[in-house]
Order: structure tokens, then C-alpha cells, then sequence
């Protein structure tokens, strides 16, 4: 028993001297954190409604390239693909913040397809990602092709994640699109918006 309390006593005469008198430094998580909320949540990005996830796109520059881009009085009768352009099927898109829409009509307004995030199988939230409006892009157009359509008008409403991924999963599964209007209602005398809230 000697033999061991002597290699005890050894062991430590050699770590103080190694080390040192030095106490190892310790600081616990809790004063890490953040201790006021009010200049945490000041320090937050604030959430962009509509392009959250987006790639901004340089309209100016495409506007000096083309000059025909916006529609005149020739639009309606002016040939795509062989197909005047108000006998073209329309792709509504109707965009919320928790949910994506899209339906194909024909010219007339006769609805052909309907799918939307929560069809295709996205539940909650993930419903009003731009990820599930992509898919529900894709999966509609594929339908579309089967049954003949390959190009189409792209109407968009609402603001929500998946505005522009919509129309990128439209154009990826193969549909051509000829034009996009954004008919997104706009209030010119909108009722007054509730106080700022008190964090």
C-alpha cells in the first residue's frame, strides 16, 4: 500500500510541475448566450415574403436586349408554335405563404388540371416551401405533356416561397412559356395595418 501512495504522491509533484499552479479555466454555456432577447431578435434578418430562397434576376439588362417584350395590340393574334397566343392554355399559379396552387386551364378559362403542394404529399409546413412548389410544378406539367400541351401562358398570384421555383418546375419538366403575368391583387386604399408588435 506504501508503493501506491508513494506513485500517487509522485504522479502528482510531476503534474504541478508540468503544469503549473494554473487552475484549468472553465465557462459554462449558459453565460454564452445571447442575454438580451430584445437585441437578438434586432439582429435577425427580417423574413422577405415572397423571394425567400430566390435568385435575383437583372431586368433592366434584359429590357435593353429585347425590345418586344411587353405586349401591344398585335399580342393576341401573333403565332407561337403555330398556335395564336390567346388560343394558348393558361397555368395559374396561386401562391400563398403556406401553400401553392397550380392549375392549367384551356384559352377559355375551362380548368384541365388542378394540383397543389398538399396533394402531392407535402404536410405543415413543408407545404410553403419553394421545394414543394417546384415538385407540384413538375408533376402537373408532366401531366400537360401527356396530354398535349407543350406551351403555355403563366399567370402568378400571391406571394409566397414558391413563386418563381413554380414556374422553374414548369420549365424544367419541358413546358414552353410564353409569357408571365403577375395578376397579384394590389389595394390602392388598403385598410390600415395593425400596430407594430412589442417584443
Amino acid at each position: 500500500m506504501s508503493l501506491l501512495k508513494q506513485l500517487n504522491a509522485l504522479s502528482g509533484i510531476v503534474r504541478r510541475t508540468l503544469v503549473g499552479n494554473v487552475r484549468p479555466f472553465h465557462q459554462t454555456a449558459a453565460l454564452c448566450k445571447v442575454e438580451d432577447r430584445k437585441a437578438m431578435l434586432a439582429s435577425l434578418p427580417t423574413k422577405d415574403e415572397g423571394t425567400i430562397g430566390e435568385r435575383s434576376i437583372d431586368i433592366d439588362s434584359m429590357i435593353d436586349k429585347k425590345t418586344s417584350i411587353f405586349p401591344d395590340a398585335s399580342t393576341p393574334t401573333a403565332l407561337f408554335n403555330g398556335v395564336p397566343f390567346n388560343e394558348i392554355p393558361i397555368c395559374h399559379i396561386r401562391v400563398s405563404p403556406n401553400n401553392t396552387i397550380i392549375s392549367i386551364t384551356d384559352a377559355k378559362g375551362v380548368p384541365q388540371f388542378i394540383r397543389s403542394c398538399g396533394i402531392e404529399g407535402f404536410k405543415n409546413t413543408r407545404k410553403g416551401t419553394n421545394i414543394a412548389a417546384q415538385a407540384t410544378a413538375i408533376s402537373i406539367s408532366t401531366r400537360a405533356i401527356e396530354r398535349g400541351y407543350k406551351t403555355v401562358r403563366v399567370t402568378v398570384r400571391g406571394l409566397g416561397p414558391g413563386r418563381m421555383s413554380a414556374i422553374k418546375g414548369l420549365e424544367m419538366a419541358g413546358l414552353n412559356i410564353v409569357s408571365i403575368t403577375d395578376t397579384t391583387p394590389v389595394s390602392w386604399n388598403p385598410p390600415r395595418p395593425r400596430k407594430q408588435r412589442k417584443l
